[in-house]
């Protein structure tokens, strides 16, 4: 894989030892020949922080790592996700792995991971990307909803529930796996539609293939509806449009190690045993 020479760090303030984390790194990076290179903690990137990058190094947990996404992906550079916070899927190096990998890291010796991306409409003017998953619910509390949904312009059904999450594969491990909805490869091609806590019981995780477009309609009377990307950012309505949700022309790279396993990593974060007897 290409070298990196111009790097952006991003690190959680928030998080304990993620600033000394994120300096050692850089002076790593210094040494290791890396001419431009630039450090914040402040979560709120300002537009353009990632032009002329080549990758951006982000230290912290998967929300950290979600919080530059559309900067990343908007830009086209790779993130090399370090955890310093709790499961960290997305976050694939640990704080000692990335102390003693960055250097040659750097050189080019890594593996990239393409992950799709969802893009949503709200509006002629209101559009985001996630990484994750789209979450439709109650804007103001926490009342039913009554959603209709259509695929390529031909109903599917009409959920009458707590709000409806739609992930991406890589997302499938965080709302979407608390929701009941099932676990998916990253590398599968669909899109998955989780209803909460749907009065109808029968009413389940639908996946859909990646060329779909999926339109949701408001059917509640009196009640507006919240749309949360990565559980970060909120959409805006515009009034009587419906919410259009496909898979994004753009994709997220993350560099991962060349022998990353990702059921290695899925039997260690979700503490898998398999009811395997330990050999006396």
């Amino acid at each position: 894989m290409p070298p990196f020479r111009k790097l952006a760090f991003v690190y959680n303030s928030d998080k304990a030892g993620a600033a000394e984390l994120a300096n050692e790194l850089l002076l790593i990076a210094r040494q290791g020949g890396i001419k431009k290179t630039k450090l914040t903690g402040d979560r709120k990137l300002p537009r353009g922080y990632f032009k002329d990058c080549d990758a951006c190094c982000v230290i912290g947990g998967d929300g950290t790592l979600l919080g530059v996404v559309r900067g990343a992906a908007r830009q086209g550079i790779p993130i090399i996700g370090v955890n310093q916070g709790g499961l960290g899927f997305l976050t694939t190096f640990s704080a000692d792995e990335a102390r003693s990998q960055f250097a040659t890291l750097l050189t080019g010796d890594y593996g990239i991971a393409q992950r799709a991306l969802l893009d949503c409409k709200t509006g002629p003017r209101h559009r985001d990307i996630a990484l994750n998953d789209v979450l439709i619910k109650n804007a103001t509390n926490s009342r039913l909803v009554r959603l209709e949904v259509f695929a390529n312009g031909k109903l599917v059904t009409d959920y009458y529930c707590d709000g409806v999450i739609f992930s991406t594969p890589t997302g499938s491990t965080a709302y979407n796996l608390a929701a009941g909805g099932p676990i998916i490869h990253p590398a599968a091609g669909v899109i998955a539609m989780t209803p909460i806590c749907p009065h109808t019981l029968s009413n389940r995780t639908i996946i859909f293939r990646d060329d779909v477009k999926l339109s949701v309609y408001n059917r509640s009377e009196d009640s507006r509806l919240l749309v949360a990307m990565d559980g970060q950012r909120d959409l805006v309505m515009s009034e009587g449009s419906p919410i259009e949700i496909t898979v994004s022309p753009l994709t997220l790279n993350l560099v991962q190690r060349r022998d990353y396993s990702h059921f290695e990593v899925m039997r260690a974060k979700l503490k898998w045993s398999g009811g395997l007897l330990e050999k006396k």
